[in-house]
């Protein structure tokens, strides 16, 4: 387990600014302790300092996972975040989405968010913006991009894509043996 490379810092933090802004200062500095990005295996950690100061004393080549994955880095240098980091990314979200009861399952089993399934969005949604995906009781299912923006949401028709699906939490039931 390494620290990132300022490089591989700058595109995480690029991807991450998608969906929270500015709002990454406050996963570095809370109140609560002093927390870190770690890189093992390709993907990266999110862990406290005390947690990362007992992991220490495992090897690296029995060391499977320490702390939340975020995501990882592809053989081309870009990463892509998982499902897991949406806990994270939830409460921070500057742009969210949220879909009405009938097409909740749609999304859940990997589809994109269509028109007639959006009940609400948040307003100055950019096209191609992060968005976080909630159900209508405000609870988080996902995240993605926006295909289009709020504006233009307005006069589409009911089966033009609203978001681009990325992850969602039937992931864990469906891809549970490549997660960690």
């Amino acid at each position: 387990m390494r620290p990132l490379t300022d490089e591989e810092t700058k595109i995480m933090f690029e991807k991450l600014s998608k969906y929270i802004g500015e709002n990454i200062k406050l996963l570095v500095d809370r109140p609560d302790g002093t927390y870190c990005f770690r890189l093992h295996n390709d993907r990266v950690y999110y862990m406290s300092e005390k947690i990362l100061k007992l992991a220490t004393n495992v090897s690296r080549d029995k060391l499977v996972s320490v702390g939340t994955c975020f995501g990882k880095f592809t053989k081309t240098n870009k990463f892509r975040l998982h499902i897991t980091a949406l806990d994270f990314l939830a409460p921070y979200a500057k742009f969210k989405v949220w879909v009405k009861p009938g097409a909740e399952q749609s999304f859940l089993y990997g589809n994109h968010v269509l028109k007639s399934g959006l009940g609400r969005i948040t307003e100055n949604t950019m096209q191609y913006q992060g968005v976080v995906v909630y159900s209508m009781a405000d609870m988080p299912l996902g995240f993605g991009v926006a295909a289009k923006s709020t504006q233009e949401c307005r006069r589409m028709d009911p089966m033009s894509i609203v978001v681009f699906h990325q992850a969602d939490v039937g992931e864990f039931i469906r891809n549970e043996d490549t997660l960690t």
